[in-house]
Formats: C-alpha cells, sequence, structure tokens
C-alpha cells in the first residue's frame, strides 16, 4: 500500500521518515517507553535511524504494518507513535502505541486510536482491531478503554519483551462499536455461566 496521511483534529498521522530520526531517538529514552514496548533498550540513535529508514517504510511496502507519527498539525512536534499491524487471521489486526512524555494526558494518542480504527475498518477491510499490553500497563489499557475497545481476558505468556515471556492484557474493536458496518454479518455469543467443576469423587 502506498502511505498515506490522516488528519485529525489536533493532528496528522502520518509515515515516519529520515527527518524523525532524532526526534524518535529523544522520545525512547523514556524509560516507561523503554519498559513496556519491545525496543530495544538502551535506545541508540542507531536504532531510530533504523526504524525510521528501513523498518517503517517497509510495514507499507509489504503490507505487514502501516506505523504512523503522530505529529501536532499547528506545530510538527512529534507527539508518539502508532502501528495497525496485519495479523495471521483474517481481517484482524493489532494497533500499539506510544506517546512521548511531554505530550501525555492531553488525549492525543486516543484521538489517533480512534482515526486509525475507522480508517482500518473502511480502507483495510478489518472487522477486529486488537490491543494486547504487558499486564500492569495501565496507561496504554486506559487509551483503548477510552477508544472503546472491550477487554476479553488475560494472556499467560501472551508477549515476549527483550527476551521475557509476560502476561498480557488483551482487548478488541469492532466495526459496531464505532456505528461502522462489517464486511460480515456478526453474530454475539450467547453470556453463559461457566459449569461449575465437578466434584472430586466424580473425578
Amino acid at each position: 500500500m502506498e502511505p498515506i496521511t490522516l488528519t485529525t483534529q489536533r493532528l496528522l498521522l502520518r509515515p515516519f521518515g529520515p527527518q524523525d530520526t532524532f526526534r524518535v531517538h529523544a522520545a525512547c529514552q523514556d524509560p516507561d517507553i523503554q519498559r513496556w514496548t519491545v525496543i530495544p533498550s538502551p535506545y541508540r540513535l542507531t536504532d531510530a535511524e533504523l526504524f525510521t529508514t528501513r523498518l517503517a517504510p517497509a510495514g507499507w511496502s509489504d503490507d505487514s504494518a502501516y506505523g504512523f507519527a503522530l505529529v501536532l498539525r499547528e506545530s510538527d512536534a512529534l507527539v508518539g507513535a502508532l502501528s495497525v499491524d496485519r495479523r495471521s487471521r483474517p481481517g484482524t489486526y493489532e494497533v500499539g502505541y506510544w506517546s512521548a512524555p511531554e505530550h501525555r494526558g492531553r488525549g492525543y494518542v486516543t484521538e489517533a486510536v480512534l482515526t486509525a480504527a475507522r480508517w482500518a475498518f473502511t480502507s483495510l477491510g478489518a472487522e477486529r482491531l486488537e490491543w494486547r499490553a504487558e499486564t500492569g500497563n495501565v496507561a496504554s489499557r486506559a487509551v483503548a478503554l477510552r477508544a472503546g475497545f472491550r477487554l476479553e481476558g488475560e494472556q499467560r505468556s501472551g508477549l515476549l519483551n527483550k527476551g521475557v515471556r509476560r502476561d498480557a492484557w488483551t482487548a478488541a474493536l469492532i466495526p459496531s462499536d464505532l456505528g461502522l458496518a462489517g464486511a460480515h454479518p456478526y453474530l454475539p455469543g450467547r453470556r453463559t455461566a461457566l459449569p461449575a467443576e465437578p466434584p472430586d469423587a466424580a473425578r
């Protein structure tokens, strides 16, 4: 897919490029970004250069991941990053994001997630957008919940981060959550209580 730019009230979601290398490097010195995301730690300038000049463009060219720099429309300041990644299951994508420390608490990433979700549902044919984060990453979970994602549970050993398997929270957003139609009809299952465990004598 050819890279595109999305617009919100306050932001531009545009592809990363070489002009972002130093700003990505500076933002990713933040301990929380290094702790909760899979970026290298320590994060060197060569890591940022690899990301902005090779990895991010490659995701667009091979339709595996659509990465956006989140920049303020008024000043072009880098607010954060967001990626919509294709999963192996048809119609399923995953969203991931981080925000620069000085721009947190203003709703920018939630704004970007909602815009990217609508784009994924209407332009990519997505029918399910998933979010995962390591258990304990309450800031990322708060963004997902504000964007309308519904928590679905916890995956044991659901993430691999810097050589360590970690438990993960999971949530999902579907087109109808945003008032959009999906490519296929959706029939929710009936919510029923799990059966009680049998008594020991019956085991």
